[in-house]
Protein backbone atom coordinates (compact mmCIF):
# COMPACT_ATOMS: atom_id res chain seq x y z
CA UNK A 1 0.00 0.00 0.00
CA UNK A 2 2.49 2.34 0.50
CA UNK A 3 4.23 2.03 -2.80
CA UNK A 4 1.01 2.37 -4.36
CA UNK A 5 0.46 5.79 -2.47
CA UNK A 6 3.77 7.06 -3.81
CA UNK A 7 2.82 6.00 -7.18
CA UNK A 8 -0.74 7.65 -6.50
CA UNK A 9 0.83 10.75 -5.10
CA UNK A 10 4.05 10.97 -6.55
CA UNK A 11 3.72 10.01 -9.79
CA UNK A 12 -0.24 10.38 -10.46
CA UNK A 13 0.00 10.67 -14.48
CA UNK A 14 1.78 7.52 -14.56
CA UNK A 15 -0.05 5.52 -12.04
CA UNK A 16 -1.79 3.30 -14.38
CA UNK A 17 1.22 2.42 -16.61
CA UNK A 18 3.19 1.74 -13.25
CA UNK A 19 0.34 0.34 -11.03
CA UNK A 20 -0.70 -2.84 -13.48
CA UNK A 21 -2.64 -5.73 -12.08
CA UNK A 22 0.14 -8.23 -13.36
CA UNK A 23 2.78 -5.47 -10.87
CA UNK A 24 -0.21 -5.91 -7.89
CA UNK A 25 -0.41 -9.92 -8.27
CA UNK A 26 3.33 -9.81 -7.84
CA UNK A 27 3.87 -8.19 -4.78
CA UNK A 28 0.76 -9.92 -3.10
CA UNK A 29 2.44 -13.24 -4.21
CA UNK A 30 5.73 -11.96 -3.27
CA UNK A 31 4.81 -11.56 0.35
CA UNK A 32 2.78 -14.37 0.46
CA UNK A 33 6.07 -16.54 -0.66
CA UNK A 34 8.44 -14.54 2.15
CA UNK A 35 5.85 -14.96 4.55
CA UNK A 36 5.24 -18.68 3.98
CA UNK A 37 8.95 -19.45 3.68
CA UNK A 38 9.35 -17.82 6.78
CA UNK A 39 6.20 -19.83 8.56
CA UNK A 40 7.88 -23.19 6.74
CA UNK A 41 11.06 -22.37 8.75
CA UNK A 42 9.71 -22.01 11.74
CA UNK A 43 7.86 -25.25 11.33
CA UNK A 44 10.67 -27.41 10.88
CA UNK A 45 12.42 -25.75 13.64
CA UNK A 46 9.99 -26.23 15.91
CA UNK A 47 9.69 -30.12 14.93
CA UNK A 48 12.80 -30.48 16.16
CA UNK A 49 11.54 -29.65 19.88
CA UNK A 50 10.84 -31.60 22.14
CA UNK A 51 8.18 -31.06 25.08
CA UNK A 52 7.00 -32.44 28.71
CA UNK A 53 3.59 -34.62 28.61
CA UNK A 54 0.88 -32.20 29.94
CA UNK A 55 1.97 -29.24 28.21
CA UNK A 56 -0.02 -26.49 27.96
CA UNK A 57 0.35 -22.80 26.00
CA UNK A 58 -0.48 -20.13 28.08
CA UNK A 59 -1.76 -18.06 25.78
CA UNK A 60 -5.14 -17.72 23.59
CA UNK A 61 -3.49 -19.30 20.65
CA UNK A 62 -0.03 -20.38 19.53
CA UNK A 63 2.32 -17.87 19.16
CA UNK A 64 5.63 -18.98 18.35
CA UNK A 65 7.22 -17.41 21.41
CA UNK A 66 4.67 -19.35 23.76
CA UNK A 67 5.25 -22.43 22.20
CA UNK A 68 9.49 -22.05 22.40
CA UNK A 69 9.05 -20.92 26.20
CA UNK A 70 7.23 -24.39 27.13
CA UNK A 71 9.78 -26.51 25.62
CA UNK A 72 11.78 -28.87 27.02
CA UNK A 73 15.72 -26.87 27.21
CA UNK A 74 18.21 -27.75 24.84
CA UNK A 75 20.32 -26.52 22.03
CA UNK A 76 17.06 -26.47 19.56
CA UNK A 77 15.40 -23.97 21.68
CA UNK A 78 18.89 -21.74 21.43
CA UNK A 79 18.33 -22.04 17.82
CA UNK A 80 14.57 -21.49 17.61
CA UNK A 81 14.94 -17.99 19.85
CA UNK A 82 17.85 -17.10 17.63
CA UNK A 83 15.72 -17.81 14.25
CA UNK A 84 12.61 -16.22 15.28
CA UNK A 85 14.32 -13.09 16.45
CA UNK A 86 16.01 -13.10 13.03
CA UNK A 87 12.88 -13.52 10.64
CA UNK A 88 11.07 -10.90 12.50
CA UNK A 89 13.83 -8.44 12.17
CA UNK A 90 13.81 -9.57 8.58
CA UNK A 91 9.60 -9.49 8.75
CA UNK A 92 9.67 -6.09 10.04
CA UNK A 93 12.61 -4.02 9.26
CA UNK A 94 11.99 -4.68 5.33
CA UNK A 95 8.71 -3.47 5.42
CA UNK A 96 9.20 -0.55 7.66
CA UNK A 97 12.12 0.89 6.17
CA UNK A 98 10.05 0.18 2.40
CA UNK A 99 7.28 2.16 4.02
CA UNK A 100 9.49 4.80 5.83
CA UNK A 101 11.15 5.57 2.36
CA UNK A 102 8.16 5.77 0.36
CA UNK A 103 6.53 8.18 2.80
CA UNK A 104 9.34 10.09 3.11
CA UNK A 105 9.28 10.64 -0.52
CA UNK A 106 5.26 11.71 -0.43
CA UNK A 107 5.92 13.87 2.61
CA UNK A 108 8.47 16.06 0.09
CA UNK A 109 6.14 16.07 -2.84
CA UNK A 110 3.01 17.51 -1.19
CA UNK A 111 5.49 19.94 0.68
CA UNK A 112 5.66 21.23 -3.33
CA UNK A 113 2.30 21.05 -3.63
CA UNK A 114 0.64 24.38 -3.75
CA UNK A 115 -3.23 23.84 -3.35
CA UNK A 116 -4.06 23.58 0.61
CA UNK A 117 -6.94 21.35 -0.25
CA UNK A 118 -4.74 18.84 -2.49
CA UNK A 119 -2.33 18.52 0.69
CA UNK A 120 -5.25 17.98 3.29
CA UNK A 121 -6.59 14.94 0.84
CA UNK A 122 -2.49 13.47 0.57
CA UNK A 123 -2.00 13.46 4.42
CA UNK A 124 -5.86 12.18 5.00
CA UNK A 125 -5.15 9.35 3.18
CA UNK A 126 -1.69 8.26 3.87
CA UNK A 127 -2.36 9.13 7.75
CA UNK A 128 -5.03 6.10 7.71
CA UNK A 129 -2.39 3.63 6.16
CA UNK A 130 0.28 5.06 8.96
CA UNK A 131 -1.55 4.82 11.68
CA UNK A 132 -2.96 1.37 10.82
CA UNK A 133 0.24 0.20 9.97
CA UNK A 134 2.18 1.79 12.83
CA UNK A 135 -0.62 0.07 15.69
CA UNK A 136 0.06 -3.31 14.17
CA UNK A 137 3.43 -3.32 14.22
CA UNK A 138 3.93 -1.11 17.11
CA UNK A 139 1.87 -4.49 19.09
CA UNK A 140 3.46 -6.90 17.19
CA UNK A 141 7.06 -5.77 18.51
CA UNK A 142 6.32 -5.64 21.62
CA UNK A 143 4.93 -8.84 21.77
CA UNK A 144 8.40 -10.25 20.05
CA UNK A 145 10.39 -8.12 22.55
CA UNK A 146 8.54 -8.68 25.50
CA UNK A 147 8.83 -12.24 25.34
CA UNK A 148 12.66 -12.19 25.83
CA UNK A 149 12.05 -9.86 29.14
CA UNK A 150 9.05 -10.62 30.78
CA UNK A 151 7.73 -13.96 31.23
CA UNK A 152 4.44 -12.59 32.02
CA UNK A 153 1.66 -13.93 29.58
CA UNK A 154 -1.42 -11.80 30.45
CA UNK A 155 0.61 -8.38 29.22
CA UNK A 156 1.78 -11.03 26.05
CA UNK A 157 -1.76 -11.97 25.90
CA UNK A 158 -3.43 -8.14 25.75
CA UNK A 159 -0.22 -7.14 22.96
CA UNK A 160 -1.23 -10.25 21.27
CA UNK A 161 -5.18 -9.24 20.99
CA UNK A 162 -4.43 -5.61 20.00
CA UNK A 163 -2.16 -6.89 16.43
CA UNK A 164 -4.53 -9.72 16.14
CA UNK A 165 -8.11 -8.52 16.82
CA UNK A 166 -7.86 -5.00 17.37
CA UNK A 167 -6.14 -4.05 14.55
CA UNK A 168 -8.27 -5.48 11.67
CA UNK A 169 -11.09 -4.87 13.32
CA UNK A 170 -10.28 -0.92 13.56
CA UNK A 171 -9.01 -1.19 9.73
CA UNK A 172 -11.98 -0.83 8.14
CA UNK A 173 -13.07 2.20 10.83
CA UNK A 174 -9.88 4.40 10.32
CA UNK A 175 -10.39 4.21 6.33
CA UNK A 176 -14.31 4.79 6.45
CA UNK A 177 -13.47 7.92 8.58
CA UNK A 178 -12.12 9.67 5.13
CA UNK A 179 -15.73 9.11 3.74
CA UNK A 180 -17.77 12.93 4.66
CA UNK A 181 -20.69 11.09 4.99
CA UNK A 182 -19.24 8.48 7.27
CA UNK A 183 -18.11 11.62 9.50
CA UNK A 184 -21.19 13.45 9.59
CA UNK A 185 -22.52 10.39 10.97
CA UNK A 186 -20.38 9.79 13.74
CA UNK A 187 -20.42 13.60 14.38
CA UNK A 188 -24.48 13.16 14.55
CA UNK A 189 -24.02 10.15 17.02
CA UNK A 190 -21.83 11.81 19.37
CA UNK A 191 -23.69 15.37 19.71
CA UNK A 192 -26.59 12.62 20.63
CA UNK A 193 -24.81 11.28 23.19
CA UNK A 194 -22.96 14.11 24.57
CA UNK A 195 -26.61 15.80 24.55
CA UNK A 196 -28.10 13.01 26.66
CA UNK A 197 -31.27 11.34 26.47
Amino acid sequence: MAYDRFVAICHPLNYIIIMTPWLCIRLVLLSWIIIFCFALLHILLLMQLTFSIGTEIPHFYCELAMIIKVATLDIFVHVNIIMMYVSFILSVVCPITGILLSYSQIVSSLVRLSSTASKYKAFSTCGSHLSVVFLFYGTGLGVYLSSAVTHSTSESSVASVMYTVVTPMLNPFIYSLRNKDVKDALGRLLNRVSSGP
